[in-house]
């Protein structure tokens, strides 16, 4: 084993120490209860908080809620046409949307930002290129390599998702950069938790404060503790830590915020939040592209195709919890009204879990990790109250033979 990854059961996710024991499952959608911080039965037996979310969301005046948003931009509009809304942008479908509209419709100025994915997808670079090429200002920055894959490898471990480094600086980036160029409005997508079925404290607030965002997007870890276990590891030195690089991996000085006037908002707030129509006006607006084949794991073909690691963070997902990206995006689109449940469960059942094949040499090549390296840190977040050994015998290290060793005690039914 390699000094990152140790043999030992240390996980910094606080998420698993609360997973209910007893696996049920929605009666309306597809999800289950392993999915942090849902909850179920709370105005109907036997129903998960995202649909009753999404009931909600059909008695919201919206017209209401677009005035807020008039309002919001006629705050903030700059008249000399600068800069005047910083949107986070990786060229897809969802910032796409929020950017063209905020130019086109509301009239505003923004400053498109951009974290780079771990490794550019070809589509994903396509795509990124073509909106810029639509008309947007745009900042790409590609953090420090060397540390980047530091913090990935550590986080594999630690977190059992070697994606939180980009969630760092993709949350983090755009209010280092609102204070840089002094531009106070910040426009986010969706606010994730009450669209999937996670926490529903701000499910009618604009924005999220940043002193919850620790338990709501990093699973309770910030990067400080990250930055402690390399450090007791010796994987970070002196002249690692003194970077101003790090700086996008952790949130502003609060004085700063409070200087400029930070304003940090969700579009789903103000916009019911339906992907497949961001996508049909991506497409529309922004040359925006859907990839050729459906991603692993998955059935849709619009969503996160901009990074080759992006498939490995749903996939570990599916080690702690027993369900994965089949089962969001089904979900989700049950509650949009575009498939029924028992069309859910069959492409459940068909697509769920998949392994990404595609990328796998990819991922241990970034991480500099071996397969057998891979599939103990795998193991270790594989949640036994979920996975039960299926007894067949270890016959090596690749997908195939793993996928054979394990079955879900539980899987989502007709």
């Amino acid at each position: 084993m390699s000094k990152i990854i140790k043999i030992s059961d240390e996980t910094f996710d606080t998420q698993l120490e609360q997973l209910p024991k007893e696996v049920i499952f929605c009666n309306n959608c597809v999800i289950s209860n392993q999915r942090p911080r849902i909850k179920f039965h709370q105005k109907v037996k036997g129903q998960c908080s995202a649909c009753d979310y999404a009931e909600e969301k059909k008695e919201i005046n919206w017209e209401k809620r677009e005035k807020e948003l008039q309002n919001l931009c006629d705050h903030y509009r700059s008249k000399d046409g600068s800069w005047d809304v910083i949107v986070p942008s990786s060229g897809g479908k969802d910032s796409g949307m929020v950017a063209h509209k905020l130019k086109h419709k509301y009239g505003m100025h923004p400053l498109t930002i951009t974290w780079a994915p771990f490794i550019y997808t070809d589509i994903g670079w396509k795509n990124f290129i073509a909106m810029k090429d639509k008309g947007f200002d745009n900042i790409l920055i590609h953090p420090d390599g060397e540390l980047h894959r530091k913090l990935a490898l550590l986080a594999f471990d630690l977190h059992g998702d070697g994606w939180d480094p980009f969630a760092y600086g993709q949350n983090y980036l755009a209010w280092h950069l609102s204070i840089k160029f002094n531009i106070p409005l910040i426009f986010f997508g969706e606010n994730a938790e009450p669209e999937y079925g996670g926490d529903l404290t701000n499910k009618d607030n604009p924005s999220t404060p940043m002193d919850q965002w620790d338990d709501v997007f990093y699973k309770g870890s910030g990067v400080h503790k990250l930055i402690e276990a390399g450090l007791k590891r010796n994987i970070f030195n002196s002249r690692d830590l003194k970077k101003t690089s790090l700086d996008f991996y952790r949130p502003p000085l609060k004085e700063d915020i409070k200087r400029v006037g930070c304003d940090m908002r969700w579009w789903s707030y103000y916009e019911n939040w339906v992907p497949q129509w961001n996508y049909y006006y991506a497409a529309e607006n922004t040359g925006f592209t859907a990839n050729d084949d459906r991603s692993e794991g998955t059935y849709q073909k619009y969503g996160s195709i901009d990074d080759k690691l992006d498939g490995f963070h749903w996939w570990m997902a599916y080690m702690k919890f027993g369900i994965c990206r089949t089962t969001y995006d089904a979900a989700h689109e049950i509650r949009d009204g575009h498939i029924n449940r028992d069309e859910a469960v069959a492409l459940v059942h068909k697509y769920d879990g998949e392994f990404p094949n595609r990328y796998w040499k990819d991922f241990l090549k970034y991480l500099d990790i071996t397969d057998k390296e891979f599939w103990y840190v795998a193991d270790k977040y594989r949640s036994r109250h979920i996975w039960k050994p299926s007894g067949a015998k270890f016959s090596g290290y690749s997908p195939e033979a793993q996928y054979k060793l394990w079955k879900l005690r539980h899987q989502v039914e007709y």
